[in-house]
């Protein structure tokens, strides 16, 4: 299976796409209500009364797509801005296999919706080096963030990654910092117009809150084990860049270092939501399947890999017969 996915072959895109469902069956078996807390906005808000009357099998075919297109779109920023030294589809699979680990992973929340709209921001960040005339690029990248921290607050964080990511990429230009600002207002900005409309404008109703919380973190052997197999080949993964870093290029190395800035970011998003549920640790998975994927490719003796992949394998397997033995 490593060797498909260590091929760029245009078929591996559906064999991707089943292989992620053969993987994520559960989702449909046991699908869940959408739920919304104190920190999800108004866009979110929006979708959950859609889906409430919905089919529960639909809300989950919903959260599967958009974590297919999440995996494609990242797959897609590896790929192009030469972060290997091959193209594969191994950030997609890592992606698609980390997050059936827990089921908060694969049910539709609003740090789902959200990953989305960030790794958009940070393809669009990549695209600035080299560029003489970046502005129309760093509004589009303001705007994503925007839409996504109208989505669920505290991913505006991400802004500071982004920022750090400019500098990494370009000279500091005020105006450019302004451009990106800019950009995050206007979903803001046009809902409190609506708000004024509607006579309902409120600095509470307007401006979320953000409230910080450790996220509980229960002694379940299982969740133990979902870490140990997080971090394992993040580490395996940062050891094989760090050796390969000298063959790469310039552009190649500044972007794993925004990779590592994006991930420091998206580890602090879970502590400024009220939810204490392990849904909103799935945005730090995206650059995590950055580092796996590496571990999926470098290691010079194949068993190493394929060994990988099996254990994770069986444990995806075990762990959804355990939670949902009930179905089966």
């Amino acid at each position: 299976m490593i060797g498909f996915f260590k091929q760029k072959a245009p078929g591996n895109v559906a064999i991707l796409f089943i292989f992620g469902l053969f993987i994520k069956l559960p989702l449909f078996f046991d699908p869940k209500p959408v739920v919304v807390d104190e920190n999800t906005g108004e866009l979110y808000q929006a979708l959950v009364r859609f889906l409430s009357s919905g089919n529960a099998v639909f809300t989950s075919a919903l959260a599967y797509a958009l974590l297919y297109v999440q995996s494609m779109q990242f797959t897609y920023m590896i790929n192009n801005y030469r972060m290997t030294n091959k193209s594969t589809y191994l950030p997609a699979m890592a992606y698609l296999m980390i997050t059936s680990f827990l089921p908060e992973w694969n049910y539709l929340s609003p740090a789902l919706v959200c990953n989305t709209f960030i790794i958009m921001a940070f393809v669009q960040l990549f695209q600035l080096y080299h560029q003489p005339d970046a502005k129309s690029k760093i509004f589009n990248i303001g705007l994503l963030l925007g839409m996504a921290s109208f989505i669920f607050f505290p991913v505006v964080l991400f802004a500071i990654a982004i920022l750090i990511g400019m500098l990494i990429l370009r000279p500091f230009r005020l105006s450019e910092l302004m451009l990106l600002l800019l950009g995050i207002l206007p979903p803001f900005y046009f809902y409190a117009v609506y708000l004024f409309l509607a006579d309902k404008l409120s600095t509470s109703d307007w401006i979320p809150q953000v409230n910080f919380n450790v996220p509980d973190m229960d002694d379940s052997l299982w969740k133990m084990g979902s870490i140990v197999l997080v971090g394992i080949p993040f580490v395996a993964g940062g050891y094989y860049i760090q050796s390969h870093l000298r063959k790469m290029l310039i552009q190649a190395r500044k972007n794993w270092s925004i990779m590592l800035i994006y991930l420091l970011i998206a580890f602090l998003v879970p502590f400024t939501s009220q939810a204490r549920a392990f849904d909103n640790w799935i945005m730090v998975l995206p650059p995590f399947a950055a580092f796996h994927a590496c571990a999926y490719l470098f290691p010079p003796r194949k068993w190493l890999s394929t060994l990988l992949f099996v254990v994770t394998l069986a444990f995806i397997f075990a762990w959804q017969w355990y939670a949902y033995k009930g179905y089966f």
